[in-house]
């Protein structure tokens, strides 16, 4: 009878954290959040979760801390938060219980957020997830606004497209891409961009090696009348304000006549490498870049980008050998709504996440071209991760 006794005696505390630890992951996916899982390790609780709910990552990252705030901290435990993103982790939010605190409850300004993600790893991503972003298809309807000024009796000539995009991932940090670009208004952009026609078509694997390196693999039909492959690379160092960038793309001309595709054969080499320091006072970004071109100039690129809640605005300056110096400005910003959830396994129509304008100052026609592999990729999108820009929103909200 005593053995008894103590046997139950000893299940109540597991018990008491199983459902501390299904509270908070049940209100969680009840949130919206994706491949949401925890695990009760020796030394920490970990939860692992995605945001799918809110447009801004800072905002949905501090809702979920305040769910677990509430519902699902350990007692005298270290816990910790892995975000992922299409099921790759980015960051974690770590918070250190202090021993003998007086504080009566744990505030978001106690949560450390790095790249590092703990030695918990390893057990954590073979739990099962609730709430599997896999299959599930969203339609994002990009605006698209392109302008130039070429005539001297008029001030601008203009493009004006809404073109939608299905995208969907089918396993761990693959994205399939498929747009179509509708045109609304056009003045002066030439017969083809009155058609109907394909806008991004591509697959991407995003992936996350040792080290804190980062990167994508990006295969398809691109903007800026370009198919083929773009590998891109990002490596943290230890001081995170610190990182290296590199991007190594073959690429040839193609371009849709409606719904058919002409191309050349011919391919071209074009990369960057270079470097990017992260200012967390006031969220500036500055890079430095040694890039080929599609032309095949080889220039140097500066760029400086201050990174608010809803928008990124930012200026760059390039220069190659032989080839005017260039500049301008650029900017994105989040379009509503910024909360929005799926109903059950529907597929969302929306927004895209964001949108924005690259201002060519200088007004070059030919050198200085890039491509953008991915329809989603943008300045914002870039940055949305960061641990200084999360770790600022989760104080100023």
């Amino acid at each position: 009878m005593h053995s008894a006794v103590f046997f139950l005696f000893c299940l109540l505390p597991i018990k008491g954290w199983s459902q501390t630890e299904s509270a908070a992951v049940n209100a969680l996916v009840e949130m919206g959040f994706e491949n949401v899982a925890c695990s009760d390790e020796a030394d920490e609780r970990v939860y692992v979760l995605q945001n799918s709910t809110y447009r801004l990552n800072g905002v949905g990252i501090g809702k979920a801390v305040d769910v677990i705030q509430k519902m699902g901290l350990p007692d005298k435990k270290v816990c910790r938060i892995i975000v992922l993103d299409n099921n790759i982790p980015q960051i974690s939010l770590c918070y250190h219980p202090i021993i003998g605190d007086t504080v009566p409850e744990v505030e978001r300004r106690d949560w450390n957020v790095s790249y590092d993600l703990g030695d918990s790893w390893n057990a954590v991503r073979k739990v099962k997830k609730k709430n599997s972003s896999l299959f599930k298809v969203d339609v994002l309807v990009y605006p698209q606004l392109s302008f130039k000024n070429m005539i001297i009796t008029q001030i601008y000539q203009a493009l004006f497209d809404l073109s939608p995009a299905v995208e969907v991932s089918f396993w761990k940090g693959m994205k399939l891409t498929g747009q179509v670009v509708i045109p609304v208004y056009n003045d002066g952009y030439g017969v083809l961009e009155e058609k109907v026609h394909p806008g991004h078509v591509t697959v991407s694997q995003s992936f996350r090696l040792p080290y804190n390196i980062f990167g994508k693999l990006t295969a398809g039909f691109f903007n800026a009348y370009q198919y083929g492959v773009d590998l891109n690379l990002t490596y943290r160092f230890k001081d995170e304000r610190f990182s290296l960038l590199g991007r190594l793309g073959v690429t040839g001309m193609g371009y849709w006549d409606g719904f058919t595709f002409h191309y050349d054969p011919t391919m071209t080499l074009t990369w960057t490498m270079g470097g990017s320091f992260y200012w967390p006072l006031y969220n500036t970004q500055f890079n430095l870049k040694l890039e080929q071109y599609l032309l095949k100039e080889v220039g140097v690129k500066f760029e400086v980008m201050r990174h608010f809640r809803y928008c990124t605005i930012g200026f760059y300056a390039v220069k190659a050998k032989n080839v005017n110096i260039n500049g301008g400005w650029r900017f994105q910003v989040a379009l509503p709504p910024y909360k929005y959830k799926r109903i059950k396994k529907w597929p969302r129509i929306m927004p895209s996440n964001n949108f924005g304008l690259m201002y060519n100052a200088g007004n070059e026609q030919e050198y200085y071209k890039q491509y953008k592999a991915e329809a989603s990729d943008n300045i914002m999108k870039e940055n949305s991760f960061n641990p200084y820009f999360i770790k600022s929103e989760l104080l100023n909200y």
